[in-house]
C-alpha cells in the first residue's frame, strides 16, 4: 500500500502534461532543417517525436528526413540555441495554474520530472510564473538516466522529502514514458488524456484519468488516500 496520512508529494511531467510545447519545438526543428535545405516537417510529425528528450527527437527527425546520422550532435546543438528560451508559442493547458495553486494551498509538495532539458524547463516555468510552486525540478539532463528509467522520478520525490527507494506520492503525466516511469518507480500514475500519448487510454496502466485540470485536485486526494 502507498497510503499517505499527510499530503503526499505530487510530481508532474511537463510537455504534454502541464504545457503544449509542440508549436515551439516544431518551429525550432524547422528552423534547423531550413539551414540544411531540408523540407519542413508538419506539426503532427513533430508531435509524434516528442517525449523521449532532445536526443531521441533528433534521431527521429534524422530518420524521417534522411539527414546523415553523424550530423546528430551538430543538429542538436543548433536546435538547442533556439530551443533554450523558446516560449512564445507554448501554452499552459486550461486550469493548470489553478490546479497547481489548489494543490499547493492544500499542502501537497509539488515537483517536476521531465525529459526536457533543465534550461528550457526553467525558462518555461519562469515564463508562466509557476516556478515557485515546485520544490524539486529534474530535467532530462539532470542525471545520466532519463524516463522511463526510475532514477529521475526518484530524484524528484527525494527532492520533496520522500524516500527515493520507496516513495509515497503520485506521478502525473501524459505519455507511455510517464506510465512506464511511474510503474518502475512504484507510485500511482494519473494520466492526462489530452497530451502526446500514442496508445489508447484503455491500453495504458493508470490509477485514474482526467481531461481537465479542474478535476485533478480531487483525483489526487482520492488516489493518495487509497494508495
Amino acid at each position: 500500500m502507498n497510503i499517505c496520512f499527510a499530503p503526499c508529494p505530487v510530481v508532474f511531467d511537463l510537455d504534454g502534461t502541464l504545457i503544449d510545447s509542440v508549436p515551439d519545438i516544431h518551429a525550432c526543428v524547422n528552423a534547423v532543417l531550413r539551414l540544411h535545405g531540408v523540407a519542413p516537417l508538419t506539426l503532427d510529425q513533430v508531435r509524434g517525436f516528442v517525449g523521449g528528450g532532445v536526443d531521441l527527437l533528433w534521431r527521429r527527425v534524422i530518420g524521417t528526413t534522411g539527414l546523415p546520422a553523424e550530423a546528430h550532435r551538430d543538429l542538436v546543438a543548433s536546435f538547442m540555441t533556439r530551443y533554450h528560451d523558446a516560449t512564445g508559442l507554448t501554452r499552459l493547458y486550461p486550469n493548470v495554474a489553478e490546479a497547481l495553486g489548489i494543490l499547493a494551498d492544500r499542502g501537497y509538495p509539488l515537483g517536476l520530472c521531465t525529459n526536457k532539458p533543465l534550461g528550457p524547463t526553467r525558462a518555461i516555468l519562469d515564463h508562466f510564473g509557476i516556478a515557485r510552486l515546485f520544490g524539486a525540478v529534474v530535467g532530462g539532463d539532470s542525471l545520466p538516466q532519463r524516463k522511463p528509467d526510475p532514477a529521475p522520478l526518484r530524484a524528484a520525490f527525494a527532492g520533496l522529502g520522500a524516500d527515493p527507494l520507496k516513495p509515497r506520492g503520485v506521478y502525473v503525466g501524459d505519455s507511455e514514458f510517464d506510465e512506464e516511469c511511474a510503474s518502475n518507480t512504484g507510485v500511482p500514475f494519473l494520466l492526462f488524456t489530452h497530451g502526446y500519448r500514442k496508445t489508447p487510454v484503455e491500453q495504458m496502466a493508470h490509477h485514474g484519468t482526467f481531461d481537465d485540470f479542474a478535476h485533478l485536485p480531487l483525483l489526487v486526494e482520492e488516489t493518495s488516500a487509497v494508495g
